[in-house]
């Protein structure tokens, strides 16, 4: 497999591009430029989080992830590999893609719409508790795998790296508030801050969520403390 390399987003090269012009033109900076680093806002499909020994018991032993496509996170990626979701109603959702590397617990994140298909009742969760959530079963090409619990509907939530947090005044686990513009504008009240040096600024909400608001690339976004 050709080894993937990780390039600068199409948002840190417009925040660079922005903030050089202001400043060749002399002109104070607007609150977006002035940012330690580009807001950007993603949609975050249906996906799971598997440990180690969750990828061996559906793939067989000694098999590890293999990454097609890098995230904005570093070191976060999309695998090639998908699994199978079987939910209550014995509906299932085929290629569900495992996101690495891996992780100590098995989560798997679905959209309200897709767990109203599958017949789950998932609560909105912040990423890791999963405690008293459904559980499912998951199919892979060497075997089955039986969650007990954690599947859940991911809250909306920003990484951000500790000078976008002080640019913001907020500490890790606060919320701030998306503002998203467009024909369809609407202002997410409840997300929730994740702080972390190996963090860049990034929000993510889901794809009901992203269709709620009409997301996409023109779209204007603000996050306010």
């Amino acid at each position: 497999m050709a080894l993937l390399t990780a390039t600068p987003h199409r948002a840190e090269i417009e925040h660079a591009v922005r903030r050089l012009l202001y400043q060749r033109l002399q002109r104070p900076l607007p609150r977006a430029a002035l940012l330690p680093h580009p807001l950007v806002v993603n949609i975050s499909a249906r996906h799971c989080h598997l440990t180690p020994g969750a990828v061996e018991s559906l793939f067989g032993r000694g098999h590890e992830l293999h990454p097609v496509k890098w995230l904005y996170q570093e070191g976060q990626f999309a695998a090639e590999e998908c699994v199978t979701l079987i939910g209550p109603r014995s509906r299932v959702i085929s290629n569900l893609r495992i996101l690495g590397p891996c992780r100590e617990l098995n989560q798997v994140e679905l959209a309200f719409t897709d767990a109203l298909s599958l017949g789950f009742d998932v609560p909105v969760r912040n990423s890791g508790d999963i405690k008293g959530t459904p559980g499912c079963m998951l199919m892979g090409p060497a075997g089955f795998l039986e969650l007990p619990e954690g599947v859940i509907r991911a809250a909306p939530h920003a990484h951000l790296h500790p000078d976008d947090a002080a640019f913001h005044g907020v500490k890790n686990g606060a919320y701030l508030h998306l503002r998203v513009g467009g024909p369809c504008a609407m202002t997410f009240d409840r997300v929730l801050a994740r702080v972390s040096p190996a963090f860049k600024l990034e929000v993510h909400i889901d794809t009901d969520e992203g269709n709620a608001c009409g997301l996409g690339p023109a779209v204007p976004c603000e996050l306010l403390p």
